[in-house]
């Protein structure tokens, strides 16, 4: 009997530390997540040992349609796509036509990097790894926002301006342009576009039917969200970001029901249906194994020990337990997807708002529950973190405003000496034109970057896009040649919470002649 009661004990004890979480429990954090953070919809699922045991969507698709969000509903996964490059050359390599250590150059002759050093010795997986030595979101101006008018034969080119800000190998910098490369090694390996290669070889064999490796390419335009973005406080839909270049980075639209299958097959090493292999488990250990090792937060909500990025996931601790995840984002829209391998244990959030405040919170929620913590409540500790976060911005841009209106009742420069043409190497070309008494700003290539100019101070302004829902107003600053007139410029965003992706900071004008 004794025996017995100890066995009892340690059953319980098991059950507790991976209770599970009851879908109400889900839908009711879900629910309240979409009136906590502004988010018109929202879909969750959750896998467990092989099965769904949820899949829902919750609130609507669009405000302006009003449609309810469901399981089926498809999102833009946004940067979530790029686990489906990192997979698409997995393939290719059980297939044994390349390697990860096979460089780029031999597949893409024209590739070219800065430092030729970096050049010459650019491997596919480095392609994956976020440690090229270029900056954070490097270039992304190319294909951001809305759709800029470069070919991706015009950004593998320019890849060669972007100057490195550290050592190769040597530092994680997040980066975009460097997985449509990736996308560009699959297209000429395989002959066939990164799009059709991923639908023929990873949608079909899972029957992910509701998926696409571009919006465009959606067998059905029903059931799809909008995106939304607050502008001046009020949640609104705006145009959705299509750009072809994009797509081995951010492209793909799928359903929770159908990353669920996605999610199924990575936590099974590759397998799927009865016994069959979409890519090797000596693949996926290389896919998540850590190539670039980060600092872990100190701060994070979880104990880590240990953090990085694997091939196109994010890889760490989290109270013992390995967790494969990433994040995406796009204007009005962002996603994550966590995978918890010897739990056999995958979370899907997506939405339709981008507030990733939204699926942190259901996210971990979800976890909680499977690592046994206490009950923690995840929406006031983000909300206590957004007002932090935005009453710092808003003291910066509210003391750049007041600058802005002082300067306009003082002595204002000349602004016609400021007007004229301006190029950088890999950007290209910019107008600042006279209107009236005020100078504007045009990008020739990139249409929905245009707003007027106010005087700062010095040789400053600040450029104001009218196109609000960009929230990235940024400064111009004019350099100066040695007899006093403007002959470049520099940029840099103002608010701190300016996507990355605005990398105005690598931008470097000289005026045309």
């Amino acid at each position: 009997m004794k025996k017995l009661a100890l066995s009892t004990f340690f059953f319980a004890l098991t059950f507790t530390l991976t209770a599970q979480i009851s879908s109400r429990q889900i839908d009711s954090v879900s629910e309240k997540v979409l009136k906590a953070f502004n988010v018109p919809g929202i879909a969750v699922a959750v896998v467990k040992d092989g099965k769904v045991i949820h899949q829902k969507g919750y609130g609507v698709t669009s405000l302006k349609t009003g449609e309810k969000v469901n399981e089926h509903t498809r999102f833009a996964i946004a940067s979530n796509s790029k686990a489906f490059t990192s997979a698409a050359l997995a393939i290719l390599i059980d297939q044994g036509k390349l390697k990860w250590t096979t460089l780029v150059r031999d597949i893409i002759p024209e590739f070219k990097l800065y430092a030729p050093f970096v050049t010459e010795n650019f491997l596919i997986e480095d392609l994956l790894t976020h440690r090229s030595g270029l900056g954070l979101g490097a270039g992304d101006l190319m294909f951001w926002p809305g759709r800029p008018k470069f070919s991706k034969a015009d950004i593998i080119h320019n890849l060669r301006y972007l100057k490195p800000v550290s050592q190769f190998r040597t530092k994680y910098d997040y980066d975009n342009l460097l997985y449509m490369v990736a996308g560009e090694v699959v297209e000429r390996i395989a002959g066939m576009s990164w799009e059709a290669f991923v639908e023929k070889n990873i949608f079909s064999p899972l029957g992910m039917n509701e998926s696409a490796g571009a919006y465009e390419r959606l067998k059905s335009m029903d059931n799809i969200i909008d995106p939304h973005v607050p502008i001046n406080g009020v949640v609104q839909t705006v145009a959705r970001e299509l750009n072809g270049n994009l797509n081995a980075a951010g492209g793909i639209y799928s359903s929770v029901y159908d990353m669920s299958k996605w999610a199924i097959t990575q936590l099974n090493y590759g397998k799927y249906g009865a016994n069959n292999q979409l890519f090797s488990p000596a693949r996926q250990a290389e896919m998540w194994n850590i190539h670039t090792v980060t600092q872990p937060n100190p701060s994070g909500p979880y104990k880590t020990n240990f953090s990085g990025y694997g091939l196109g996931w994010g890889l760490s601790d989290e109270n013992g337990h390995k967790v494969a995840t990433h994040t995406g984002g796009l204007l009005g829209i962002v996603t994550q997807v966590t995978l918890i391998p010897d739990l056999k244990l995958g979370i899907i959030v997506f939405t339709n708002q981008q507030s990733g405040a939204a699926f942190y919170t259901v996210t971990n929620t979800i976890k909680d529950a499977y690592y046994g913590v206490e009950k923690r409540d995840w929406i006031q500790i983000y909300q206590n973190r957004l007002k932090a976060s935005e009453k710092n911005a808003k003291e910066i841009t509210d003391k750049i405003e007041n600058e802005i209106k002082a300067a306009s009742a003082g002595v204002q420069p000349e602004t016609s000496k400021f007007a004229g043409n301006y190029i950088d190497p890999w950007f290209g070309k910019i107008t600042i034109s006279q209107k009236g008494n005020q100078l504007y700003f045009q990008a020739e290539k990139s249409p929905k970057l245009h707003g007027p100019m106010y005087y700062y101070k010095g040789n400053n302004f600040v450029v104001r896009w009218e196109d609000r829902s960009l929230d990235a107003d940024a400064f111009v600053n004019f350099g100066l040649d040695f007899e006093g007139r403007p002959d470049k410029i520099t940029m840099e965003a103002i608010s701190p919470l300016t996507d990355f992706s605005f990398d105005f900071q690598d931008l470097n004008f000289s005026r045309i002649k």
